[in-house]
């Protein structure tokens, strides 16, 4: 008996089956004690391990996607941000968007929720099995700038290619110069109808000239390529952060 755990133990190794190696003795006289047929103690088995597989895959995508932080829709107040409609959001995490090469806009005023709800977003489609990477925008242009002084804009665009979904988190927040904007317009070309985007900004569209160096051409054709496809949430509301902040003030102060 001890042989043939050996080399059963060795055959699982051989297989990967990590999990089955660790369980399959206390699942086995699970399986005897409640008098089950070898099928089904074959299925429990081959449970166990494609759940730890899963688990262990959405673990590696989370942490691929270098998420700043944890953030999720149950985290969320809808309340708070009465603006934003929540079955709206509920439809998009179950992420059709991004079979379809669609993408998300979120504009409003810094403060309102947008990166919380971009991050819960994208951790959602990590879960269900997409490949997502988080920059914020002056992160993806400085990317883009170091691989071209090393040489390697080729293997950056390649990655790029290989990602389902990449969040663009605080685009407006600062003005680009000319390289700058025509390695973001770069990238926005070749995520055309290929890679699915969600975007925060605090700007209007109309304003977005600005962040390419006051070049309306570059921010027009910009725009017709990211608004092809595209689910805008606009938040007009007042920072729920800062009211937040105010709150918590107020309270201190009557203690």
């Amino acid at each position: 008996m001890k042989d043939e755990r050996v080399l059963l133990k060795s055959y699982l190794k051989s297989l990967k089956l990590p999990t089955i190696q660790r369980e399959y003795q206390t699942i086995a006289r699970a399986s005897a004690k409640e008098n089950e047929p070898y099928e089904s103690y074959l299925q429990r088995l081959a449970e166990i391990e494609v759940v730890h597989r899963q688990t262990q895959a959405i673990a590696r995508r989370l942490k691929q996607a270098n998420f700043p932080m944890t953030k999720e829709l149950q985290g969320f107040d809808f309340n708070a941000v009465p603006q934003i409609n929540k079955k709206q959001i509920i439809d998009l995490s179950m992420c059709g968007f991004i079979d379809k090469r669609s993408n998300i806009v979120f504009t409003g005023p810094p403060g309102v929720g947008k990166s919380h709800l971009t991050i819960a977003l994208g951790r959602e489609a990590c879960r269900r099995g997409y490949k997502v990477r988080f920059f914020t925008a002056a992160e993806l242009v400085n990317t883009y700038i170091e691989a071209r002084q090393e040489k390697t804009v080729l293997k950056l665009e390649g990655y790029i290619k290989k990602c389902d979904l990449i969040i663009v988190d605080e685009l407006g927040y600062v003005p680009f110069d000319r390289i700058g904007a025509e390695h973001l317009f770069g990238f926005f070309s070749q995520c055309y109808e290929q890679t699915s985007l969600i975007v925060t900004t605090n700007l209007p569209f109309a304003d977005w000239p600005q962040v390419f160096g006051d070049d309306e051409r570059l921010a027009g054709a910009l725009l017709d390529r990211l608004t092809h496809h595209v689910a805008v949430v606009e938040i007009i509301t007042d920072s729920w952060r800062l009211n937040q902040s105010l709150e918590q003030k107020r309270k201190k102060d009557s203690d």
